[in-house]
């Protein structure tokens, strides 16, 4: 009985957390948002993160989702060997997402592929997307929570480079996304950049990029210069704030990596919208909790 309630327990703080995510956003969105919109001098560009300032004040104040795309929830957790819910970790993390979609309430986003319904839950097969690392000598979970709404998954691609092209083609397969559909995922974006062995180790790597804290640079020296091109570059566009031009593209370019075969360079690239719903949420093994990417939140 005593598991029950406290996986019960389990289930609505993270519903209640879920639905912060997605009517507040984190703090280092926010202040780079903030920084952007101050460097902006193009008038329609200032007048368009006025909007965006006012769409996030009145959607904390209703506690209401900030977009009307409240995405694909996808969990990456890092789990304790020795968290007690380790085994119902699964089962709490769907519950708590068909919470929330009744509650908060979110829009219904799980569309059976071939079947072509939807379920109506935010539930389906494989959805929630829920990615598991599991941590020695722990007793703690953390969770990132991330709404992959249709428009920044649009420009979502990977690919295996043949490694006489070298990190030139890294650039150039980034670019080329970029400035053919950055547009469709409502620009200022967080370009995550994963590169491995493969399209799904890099594919995993690109999504990753974007749980990491913006203004955060890659602990390799080299990964960490090709981060500042990217951005460099990519703001050379001049998108702009909902990609109607302005003097910034970007929020950042982050990069994960991990090692690859010597005849492959796997890259993909996956993109944060400006309205980047993104949240961290550590429980110790009483349930006690910290939210350190929305300071001074309580659930």
């Amino acid at each position: 009985m005593k598991v029950k309630q406290e996986t019960e327990k389990m289930v609505n703080l993270l519903s209640k957390f879920i639905s912060l995510v997605s009517y507040k956003l984190p703090d280092d969105v926010e202040k780079k948002l903030r920084e952007l919109s101050e460097e902006e001098n193009h008038p329609l560009a200032r007048t368009i993160y006025k909007t965006m300032f006012e769409n996030q004040k009145l959607a904390y104040e209703l506690k209401r989702p900030s977009c009307q795309d409240t995405g694909v929830i996808q969990f990456f957790v890092k789990c304790g060997e020795n968290f007690p819910f380790i085994g119902q970790l699964n089962t709490i993390l769907k519950e708590s997402v068909y919470k929330a979609t009744r509650e908060t309430p979110l829009r219904h986003n799980s569309v059976e592929t071939f079947d072509e319904y939807n379920t109506g839950k935010n539930i389906g097969n494989g959805i929630p997307s829920i990615f598991l690392e599991v941590e020695e000598n722990s007793d703690k979970v953390e969770i990132y929570t991330y709404m992959a709404g249709g428009g920044c998954t649009l420009p979502g691609v990977a690919t295996v480079l043949m490694p006489s092209e070298g990190y030139e083609g890294v650039v150039k397969f980034v670019l080329d996304r970029m400035t053919s559909y950055g547009l469709n995922a409502c620009p200022p974006l967080l370009v995550g950049v994963g590169i491995g062995t493969s399209v799904e180790t890099a594919a995993l790597n690109s999504k990753l990029a974007l749980m990491r804290p913006i203004g955060s640079r890659n602990e390799n020296e080299n990964a960490a210069k090709l981060e500042k091109l990217l951005e460099d570059g990519i703001n050379a566009i001049g998108l702009g704030p909902q990609g109607l031009k302005g003097s910034k593209s970007v929020m950042g370019v982050h990069i994960v990596n991990t090692a690859r075969h010597p005849s492959t360079i796997g890259v993909a690239v996956n993109t944060g919208c400006w309205s980047h719903r993104r949240g961290k949420i550590i429980f110790d093994r009483h349930l006690n909790y910290e939210i350190p990417t929305h300071k001074g939140v309580a659930l």
